[in-house]
């Protein structure tokens, strides 16, 4: 193999890869919700999932994004482990249309007849087509057409290889069998891709650079090299994505030991039977690629539920604790809606870390102190992994809906974490409250805290939660109504000398806090249904503009501690939109 030929393989393997990425990519945007209405059909049984799997992987060309789908929806809840595993299954038997792509068409063709023709057809379709489906199918043709040129490349740098390299008198044995599957796996790790992988062994192969053993040995060194993809896209990653990459490890090397044991036994059989002068070898290579993976899943698929027992397990340590995020997964940032799904996912679960947290504080000893700031510290990380989350989504190519949602979501984010802030305050005045001896004003504090719980309980987000506005507007009322009333007491009672200054001004200061942590509660209760897609959220009535505000929504309290004593309807106003501003999250 000379220089030109080196560079006829490294232009060829380009164009391959180039051709795949576009193809994939095209084929997924123009598919825009089917990946996900495919994938909720899988969440009925493994077998429906298997089926699932293979026929999307078939369809978009793309193990990985399917992978990182069945993250998305394991995260999600939508579906459980085995029947994510089941989906991974049929995503190792859908990677092997691309040899027949090779095999039936690849070969079989003049490819500047038709491959240029598609380029040139792709291309236009893209520039006129804008953000319509049409563009995003161009943007496939051209992928597919640069997919065969690349792949008349490769087939052009093996011609005579045969001559140079015995790789006859190598394949013959069980250690040169062994030999080709390193090669394989080497291959595969190098480029990141089975497909060119694969691509490489069936042009070899088609010009008899190599025996037919050899190219068997070649394809099961490509699927066990699609382990370190799924190895290197977890790190870092959720549990659930580690579990589901050690299946995909575990169905390879499994089924990869099989598949060389039983090529081991047949190769001399194969090599000396002449069989490729009689059929096609390309073809006999994508039947042996997909029996090769059918095989595994038969192997597997008795043993699943076992391995899922084993993975669930697995992964628990570090990775769920209360400070990790335990939805937001790197992998699905290119699938916008499932990681807005996983981003709301984790926010509902903040929220009910913030309401429980809110509730301990209320009825807290001063004792519990170090507690209730090691959580609210603990929130406050969670809510800078989501702020971190939303900035490389946003990154991301989003819907105008969904770029919607993400201000929304960081506007939520903030209440949760100002609801942790105050509970770390109120806390210390839990000490203040059991000093205080006017019986009216005690009743009152117990009343404030009881409807504060009550709007918590009201508010906090459960995954499938159905928030009345109504009704939490209601309790806010109540609340309101109840805290200007204490208010007036604790004035009264510091006027009349059952309250020293001092203590009536911490008073004030931890009553304060327990009003606006309901109203927190409130305001992320409110905002809540802008996180879903239009045809979901409450309707407008129910859920009033940012910046308009009710009568009851007038405040004569100042946003920051000590300053309630503000009389002025302006400043209350001024007050009111300052809370809803963000602030930056330590």
């Amino acid at each position: 193999m000379d220089l030109s030929n080196i560079g006829d393989l490294i232009g060829g393997l380009g164009l391959f890869l180039l051709g795949m990425q576009l193809m994939t990519n095209g084929l997924k945007r123009a598919a825009g919700q089917t990946l996900r209405k495919a994938l909720e059909a899988a969440t009925r049984s493994r077998m429906r999932g298997l089926i699932s799997g293979t026929a999307i992987t078939a369809l978009v060309q793309s193990s990985s994004a399917v992978t990182v789908a069945t993250i998305g929806f394991v995260n999600a809840g939508l579906l459980n482990l085995g029947q994510s595993i089941a989906v991974i299954y049929g995503c190792n038997i859908g990677t092997t249309m691309t040899g027949w792509l090779v095999a039936t068409i690849g070969f079989n063709f003049k490819i500047s007849a038709f491959a240029l023709p598609m380029i040139g057809l792709g291309v236009v379709m893209s520039l006129v087509g804008g953000e319509k489906r049409y563009a995003y199918l161009g943007t496939s043709l051209t992928g597919f057409g640069l997919f065969f040129i690349g792949l008349s490349f490769l087939k052009n740098t093996f011609t005579g290889l045969e001559n140079s390299i015995p790789f006859e008198a190598i394949g013959v044995t069980s250690y040169g069998l062994a030999l080709f599957v390193l090669a394989g796996f080497v291959m595969t790790v190098l480029i990141q891709s089975s497909s060119a992988a694969m691509a490489i062994t069936l042009s070899m192969a088609s010009t008899g650079a190599i025996p037919l053993a050899a190219a068997g040995a070649l394809v099961i060194g490509a699927n066990l090299g699609t382990t370190s993809t799924a190895a290197l896209s977890v790190i870092g990653a959720t549990s659930n994505a580690k579990r589901i990459a050690c299946a995909h490890v575990f169905f390879n090397l499994i089924t990869g030991g099989v598949g060389l044991l039983l090529l081991i036994a047949l190769a001399d059989a194969i090599n000396h039977s002449g069989i490729n002068q009689t059929i096609d070898m390309v073809i006999l290579l994508a039947l042996f690629h997909t029996l090769f993976n059918v095989l595994g899943v038969l192997i597997m698929w008795p043993i699943t539920t076992p391995m899922v027992e084993f993975l669930k397990a697995r992964f628990s340590r570090g990775d769920e604790d209360l400070a990790k995020a335990r939805y937001l997964d790197k992998n699905i940032l290119e699938t916008p809606s499932l990681a807005i799904d996983a981003m709301t996912r984790e926010l509902s679960r903040v929220s009910r870390m913030a309401s429980t947290l809110a509730k301990q504080a209320i009825s807290a000893e001063i004792s519990d102190s170090a507690h209730i700031r090691s959580q609210a510290q603990i929130i406050n990380k969670l809510i800078v992994e989501i702020g971190k989350f939303n900035q490389k989504l946003a990154q991301q190519q989003l819907s105008e809906e969904s770029s919607e949602i993400l201000p929304s979501a960081m506007r939520i984010a903030r209440y949760f974490n100002e609801m942790a802030r105050l509970s770390g305050l109120i806390v210390d005045y839990s000490e203040r409250f059991s000093q205080i001896s006017d019986s009216n004003t005690q009743k009152d504090i117990y009343d404030l805290k009881k409807i504060t719980t009550k709007m918590l309980d009201a508010a906090m987000i459960d995954d499938d939660s159905d928030i009345s506005s109504s009704e939490t507007r209601k309790v806010l009322h109540k609340l309101e109504n109840k805290y200007q009333k204490i208010k007036q007491h604790v004035l009264d009672a510091m006027i009349a000398g059952r309250l020293s200054p001092d203590e009536g001004t911490d008073l004030l200061d931890s009553l304060s806090h327990i009003h606006r942590l309901g109203e927190q509660a409130e305001k992320s209760s409110r905002y809540w249904s802008s996180l879903s897609p239009i045809k979901h959220r409450s309707p407008v009535k129910e859920r009033p503009e940012p910046d308009v505000m009710e009568p009851q929504d007038i405040r004569e309290h100042s946003e920051e501690p000590g300053n309630e004593r503000s009389e002025t309807t302006t400043e209350a106003k001024k007050t009111e939109r300052s809370s809803d501003e963000p602030v930056a999250l330590n």
